[in-house]
């Protein structure tokens, strides 16, 4: 794929859903940020509440630019169950904020995360098959929901 291939308004298009995917996680997260979770116990490697906001913003940007690699394939059955994959965990990635913040459920999410995490690894197997740039792309997310599933393990433990 040159530059000169790059269907812009479809790539704006994916990287806005994934966005959108965090939007709607940050509006459930919004409710107990600035109350409950302040003051749960956490572990001494929970980063500063700062970090998250870039971090989500950069994972989901390199997500929309992966799911646009994959959705300029040419059509086949590999590529819809990817792309099924990958929307499957964005959903999960946004019932993830649903019940750690807005259900004010470490368990829940824990479970959630764990399914997640399972989801993001088959995804990137799925994307590997059809382009290893759109796999790669999905590491760092794999990595960040590695530590957010230690973390939130960690909060779960310390709060029961």
């Amino acid at each position: 794929m040159t530059l000169k291939n790059i269907q812009f308004g479809k790539l704006a298009l994916y990287i806005g859903i994934c966005l959108a995917a965090g939007f709607i996680g940050s509006y459930f997260t919004q409710s107990s940020v600035t109350s409950w979770y302040l003051v749960l116990n956490k572990p001494s490697f929970n980063p500063p509440s700062w970090i998250f906001a870039p971090v989500w913003t950069t994972l989901y940007i390199l997500m929309g630019i992966s799911i646009y690699i994959i959705s300029t394939l040419p059509p086949q059955e590999d590529r819809k169950n990817a792309m099924i994959i990958f929307f499957t965990q964005l959903c999960l990635n946004i019932l993830w904020s649903y019940s750690f913040f807005y259900l004010r459920s470490p368990l829940m999410a824990f479970i959630n995360i764990i399914a997640l995490w399972i989801m993001i690894l088959l995804m990137i197997v799925r994307f590997y098959k059809l382009s290893t740039t759109a796999a790669w792309l999905q590491i760092p997310y794999l990595l960040w929901v590695s530590f957010a599933s230690l973390l939130n393990f960690y909060i779960w433990q310390l709060n029961v």
